[in-house]
């Protein structure tokens, strides 16, 4: 098992500095993991700092609330795109899926697939380029019910993967429910769990449960307790 692929070396804090983000990409080329995940200004310094290098450059839409306008999470996503992200990890909106509002949020997880994919979009010209669509559902705010619910949408917009947590809310990931998640979607769609993964334990343990990827802010003490 390749470690270092599972991981998106991650600094979402807002008071990440350009010298920060730098050296978040240096430890991420040091340890070859498979990508930086950053906020959407800091996307094209970090395109050009891993310019030639394998690891790809993920960002956020609609972060950390979901609550935006699906238009400005279009937009954020499209922009990011264009600038050279690989990845896009969108927000939900978490209240429109507690009150039932599954066609609002179907809609606007399809409208982000558009982006990632090339595909003529509602909101404008299709965009060159296939990137990858992650969907944050934030599972601390959900029931299980809600969290079947949430992945069933997202892989019936035809999202790449769900993932668990912003790391901003009121929990993280848990592997009871990254082990549900892995049962609603089987091999639709893939699953990044995140938040609280601190130990190489619990690298290994999301990993065991099914988790394709890992997001984490620790991952070079994890590599260093891996080796």
């Amino acid at each position: 098992m390749k470690l270092n692929k599972y991981i998106d070396h991650t600094l979402l804090k807002p008071e990440a500095t350009e010298e920060q983000i730098l050296k978040l990409c240096d430890e991420a080329m040091e340890y070859d993991f498979y990508s930086v995940c950053v906020n959407s200004c800091h996307v094209p310094l970090a395109v050009d700092k891993l310019s030639g290098s394998d690891v790809k450059v993920a960002t956020v839409a609609g972060f950390p609330l979901g609550a935006m306008s699906t238009a400005s999470k279009v937009f954020e996503a499209r922009e990011a795109v264009e600038a050279g992200a690989s990845e896009i990890d969108m927000v939900i909106n978490v209240g429109a899926l507690k009150e039932g509002r599954y066609e609002y949020v179907l809609h606007e997880i399809a409208a982000l697939v558009d982006v990632c994919h090339g595909y003529p979009l509602t909101y404008g010209d299709a965009v060159p380029g296939d990137a990858v669509l992650k969907v944050i559902i934030e599972t601390c705010l959900l029931t299980n019910e809600e969290i079947v619910k949430a992945c069933e949408l997202a892989v019936q917009a035809g999202a790449d993967f769900v993932k668990t947590s912003t790391g901003f809310s009121t929990g993280g990931a848990t592997p009871e429910d990254v082990a549900l998640m892995r049962r609603v979607v089987g091999d639709k769609a893939k699953i990044k769990a995140s938040g609280g993964i601190r130990t190489l334990a619990d690298a290994e343990k999301y990993i065991e449960l099914g988790a394709d990827r890992l997001g984490c802010s620790a991952g070079v003490q994890i590599m260093k307790e891996y080796k």
